[in-house]
């Protein structure tokens, strides 16, 4: 095989590839891959179509009108993909507001002239299509996925040894936007009865579905989980705020016992891939902290200080 020139057109991809030992094959990445950090300095092939500063309200109103008027969300730059001749490029097809589409990929793909790279596209939905997608883009690049997937898959045995015996298992409702409403669907369910609870609202394998205040209100979750999809931790603590001034916010079970939680979902929990498994630990650090600690506390996630918590 000729010497690999990959370019990454999603973070999650980008982390794959890492993983699988071939960090320094990356030439090109999306302008949201930030993990390793030694990506971080490499050509940026991807723009937003929008601005991405803002409030999550604000944010899903410019990407809305976008999608309205038929317009992609992103843009794939096409003069430095010529530049980098790459000869893979991983993209993705699950989710046209993540990142560029497949189609939008191809069709840049098919006017390059220096190069004809080879296109991997990932469409996960469960955590077992994450790990098809990494024995695919092994397979794709020349390498053994199966020892990668094998570590992955025992931290995970781990857990679920544990958990699975669990006699009290809290209701759990998984934010994945803020305003409007959104709440977390495809793998995060999966993650959430792993880790010793009951997923509310989301469906495993299925888009994550919008939610009424009133049937948040109305399901009255043990445990509040915000993971809004791109934030970090500060700016989801700062987001969820917002959910604060509903008049029902202080009657909610988990605001009165204080189990309402914000998690870096950026890094975490919103891309399918190796790092899903530190998203586990994760939830199960939050749920059952009397079994498990894994050390994300204060950097993966923290708990959300309500109003009346600090009453």
């Amino acid at each position: 095989m000729n010497q690999l020139r990959i370019v990454s057109l999603i973070p999650s991809a980008t982390e794959i590839v890492a993983v699988l030992g071939l960090t320094d094959a990356i030439v090109g990445r999306s302008h949201e891959c930030d993990y390793p950090s030694a990506i971080q300095n490499l050509p940026v092939c991807t723009q937003p179509k929008f601005n991405p500063e803002g409030t999550s309200s604000e944010i899903h109103n410019r990407v809305t009108e976008l999608l309205q008027n038929a317009l992609s969300v992103y843009k794939v730059e096409i003069d430095t993909l010529e530049k980098l001749q790459p000869t893979h490029i991983i993209t993705q097809a699950q989710c046209e507001v993540c990142a560029c589409s497949l189609a939008e990929v191809e069709q840049a793909v098919s006017t390059l002239v220096n190069s004809k790279p080879e296109i991997i596209s990932l469409q996960p939905n469960l955590l077992a299509e994450i790990w098809t997608d990494i024995q695919r883009v092994a397979a794709a690049l020349g390498v053994n996925g199966k020892s990668t997937i094998d570590l992955l898959q025992s931290r995970i045995d781990a857990i679920i040894l544990k958990t699975k015996t669990l006699t009290v298992k809290p209701t759990v409702a998984c934010i994945e936007w803020i305003e409007p409403l959104m709440a977390a669907g495809n793998w995060i369910p999966e993650l959430v009865e792993m880790a010793g609870g009951n997923s509310l609202f989301g469906i495993v394998g299925e888009h994550s579905p919008w939610l009424k205040w009133e049937s948040l209100v109305e399901a009255n979750p043990d445990v509040i989980i915000f993971m809004p999809c791109g934030f970090d931790l500060n700016r989801t603590r700062s987001e969820a705020m917002q959910i604060t001034k509903h008049v029902e916010w202080l009657n909610l079970q988990a605001v009165k016992t204080g189990k309402v939680y914000i998690t870096d979902g950026n890094a975490y929990f919103n891309r399918p891939g190796p790092r899903l498994v530190d998203s586990l630990e994760i939830l199960a650090e939050i749920l059952h902290p009397e079994i498990f600690d894994f050390g994300y506390r204060g950097k993966g996630w923290q708990p959300f200080f309500s109003v009346s918590a600090a009453s």
